[in-house]
Order: structure tokens, then C-alpha cells, then sequence
């Protein structure tokens, strides 16, 4: 059969980022919408982005194979991968440049690239895991071994995106979930050094160099922003601002979750160090030698602890196997840094978490028990100005 016009969707993924990785491709005619060939394979230890440009490669040469003469159409639900393809940003990445050369010389003249929602790229996403999975042979086919596993997969997955969240952690396999960790940009009271709490205290908003900081990252993680699925706001005022600077860089509506607030200081609230020093030495002390210690009217550290894990389970739950983009303070950040880590509390105190900077952690499924994350911390108090300035 000759087909005039065909679809191309690829996905690919990695287990650890780098980790074991995958991808999936799939041919398709375009006016029909039949299957014409599929393909998922294993490609050992590799990133996402090397996955998803191989499966790109695997995509087009299926194209090649089955539609010589055929028009293509790319959709991809990377937009790192379709903005490079389609000349719009550039490749960076030593390690992406060979790949894209060897893409651009499958893909035929007028090929176009088109960026979808990962809800409209599951066939290729699932032919990617199928073969993480050991469902798959190496050539493409599903395995007979795997074959009821994979049915009885399909049966049970949701059909779209709009489909409930998934509840609790599940089996270790799955997708993590990918929280990008950004501390809000500076105020008068971030420069003054001051104390500056939660929704209870004065409320600073970002003064103009913060505003600038939130911009310049959001700069820098926008050949990003196709991967990400939410951004998620504490609703103090700082961070909010921060998000809705990010949210025009990424598309995205921003959401709040209180749990990540910064700790409440109480009667110290923009009071500098000093200040509160010498007013009440006493309690400054004890609150820097106790973990269970407070300022009057404010949280201890035990508190916001427990305060943070608990809007970190809702995310985790609400955002399965997703990235999301998370504006929070220092308290919080460094919390789940040191819970991610399996450190004590009081490592909190040994940590620098500078504006705007930018933290990576990724959760995965199946933990020690059936509601514990095992965390992975990919990145900490990352800046653009020390990357690439």
C-alpha cells in the first residue's frame, strides 16, 4: 500500500537520568490513522533527551522503510527536541549535536515537527516502557512472555490525561515524579537580611533585581518547558510573583500548595539577626540549638518539617510520574533536600540556598513501605549566572 502522508510519533525515556532508557516509535498513515509499524527498544544507560532523540532516529527510519515517498509529519512530546529539530533553538549539548545530524539526514525535505501533550503521545511512551519493562524483543515485537502483561496493562490504563490522578506509590517502575525546586527571587528583606516568614508575617514582594533573578531562570529552564506539567506556587506573595514570571516562559497556569509556605518567625518577623539578638537572646538561642524550639507566635523547624512533607505527599500524589515546577522558600527547600538525602534535620543549617536558585529532586515508587518515596536528588542551588555567565 502507498501512503501519501505519514505520522511519526516517538517518545523515549529514562530510570534515572541518567539511568536505563528506552524508546518508542510509531508509523502511522495520516488520512487513515493505521498502524503501519512500531518499534521499542532498550538503548542502555542514556539521559531523556539521548532516549527521545533516539527514538526520533528509530521514528524516521521506520518512515524511511514502510513511506519513502510519503510526507511526514514529527509530533513529539518533547519540546526540547521538536524546537532544536525545527531550527528554532540550538543544540548545546556535545552529546545531542550527533544526534540531531543523524535525524536531520532521515528527515526529508518539509517534514514538520509538532510539539503535543504527553496525553497524545502514550502509544510511543508506552512502546518505550514495554521495553524498559523486558515486554518488548529487541527488534520490536512484544515478547510472548510479555504479551498478557501488556494487554492487561492497557486495559487498566487510564485512556486520557483528564483521567483521576493515580493514589499512592505503587510498583518501583514506574515514572518518577520530578519536582523543580526554585527559590523565590530577592526582596527588600532578602537584602536588609531580615527575618521573613509565611502568610503571616509582612509579605514582602520581589523588588526589581528579584524580578530580574525569576526571569533569568526562567530563561534558562525554558528549553525545558515542554517536560514540565505544572507549576506549583506557595501562596506567599514573593513566591507567587517568582511563579507567575516563570509561568510566561512555560505555558503554564500557576497552582498553590501552602504547605510549602515558609516557616513563620512570629515577633522576629523583619527583624534582622541582630535585632532579635538583642532583644531576645534567650529564645534566639535555643532556637538555633533546638529543633523543637520557636520564636513566639512562629513555627520550629519539627513543625515546618512535618508541614512540608505533607504538601510534598499531595504533589507526589496529585502529579504522578510528572515534573512540576515548584516555587518555595529556604526552610522548605532545604527540608526536602535533607529529607531527600536521608539526612538529619540539622542539616538544614549546613546548607546555602541562594534566589531564584534551582533544586532537582525525583521520587520514585515503592519505597520501604507502600507510602514512602525512595528520593533522588538530581540538582542543588543551581543558578544560571554561575552555569553559564
Amino acid at each position: 500500500m502507498t501512503h501519501r502522508s505519514v505520522i511519526v510519533e516517538a517518545d523515549g525515556g529514562s530510570r534515572g537520568n541518567p539511568g536505563p532508557a528506552a524508546y518508542g516509535a510509531l508509523l502511522k498513515d495520516a488520512e487513515t490513522g493505521e498502524l503501519i509499524a512500531e518499534v521499542g527498544e532498550t538503548i542502555g544507560i542514556a539521559t531523556n533527551n539521548v532516549a527521545e532523540y533516539r527514538g526520533l532516529i528509530a521514528g524516521l527510519e521506520l518512515a524511511a522503510e514502510h513511506a519513502p515517498e510519503a510526507e511526514i509529519e514529527v509530533r513529539m512530546d518533547s519540546k526540547l527536541v521538536v524546537e532544536q529539530m525545527a531550527g528554532n533553538w540550538k543544540i548545546k549539548h556535545p552529546s545531542m549535536k550527533p544526534l540531531a545530524i543523524e535525524a536531520n539526514r532521515l528527515a526529508p525535505i518539509g517534514t514538520t515537527f509538532t510539539w503535543v501533550p504527553r496525553g497524545e503521545n502514550v502509544h510511543a511512551d508506552r512502546l518505550a516502557n514495554e521495553a524498559l519493562d523486558g515486554l518488548r524483543d529487541a527488534s520490536g515485537p512484544l515478547n510472548e512472555g510479555g504479551r498478557a502483561a501488556s494487554e492487561a496493562s492497557d486495559q487498566s490504563r487510564p485512556p486520557t490525561e483528564e483521567a483521576a490522578p493515580k493514589r499512592g506509590w505503587g510498583p518501583p517502575h514506574d515514572k518518577p515524579t520530578t519536582l523543580i525546586l526554585v527559590r523565590h527571587g530577592v526582596t527588600d528583606a532578602t537584602k536588609g537580611k531580615l527575618f521573613s516568614g509565611g502568610l503571616a508575617s509582612s509579605n514582602p514582594p520581589l523588588n526589581d533585581e528579584g524580578r530580574e533573578q525569576a526571569r533569568a531562570t526562567g530563561e534558562w529552564l525554558a528549553p525545558l518547558s515542554g517536560t514540565f506539567d505544572a507549576l506549583v506556587s506557595s501562596p506567599v506573595r514573593r513566591t507567587r510573583e517568582t511563579a507567575e514570571i516563570l509561568a510566561e516562559f512555560f505555558d503554564l497556569e500557576v497552582e498553590e500548595e501552602p504547605g510549602i509556605a515558609e516557616m513563620e518567625f512570629g515577633t522576629w518577623d523583619g527583624m534582622s539577626f541582630t535585632e532579635v539578638h538583642e532583644k531576645w537572646p534567650d529564645e534566639l538561642g535555643a532556637w538555633l540549638g533546638d529543633l523543637e524550639s520557636a520564636p513566639h507566635g512562629g513555627e520550629s523547624f519539627r513543625v515546618v518539617e512535618k508541614r512540608v512533607l505533607e504538601g510534598r505527599d499531595r504533589m507526589v500524589a496529585s502529579y504522578d510520574g510528572q515534573t512540576v515546577v515548584v516555587v518555595s522558600h529556604v526552610t522548605p527547600i532545604k527540608t526536602l533536600v535533607a529529607d531527600a538525602l536521608g539526612a538529619p534535620l540539622e542539616a538544614v543549617y549546613r546548607m546555602e540556598l541562594a534566589p531564584a536558585s534551582v533544586s532537582v529532586i525525583s521520587y520514585f515508587r515503592g519505597g520501604p513501605d507502600a507510602d514512602t518515596p525512595m528520593a533522588n536528588l538530581r540538582l542543588y542551588n543551581a543558578r544560571p549566572t554561575e552555569i553559564f555567565g
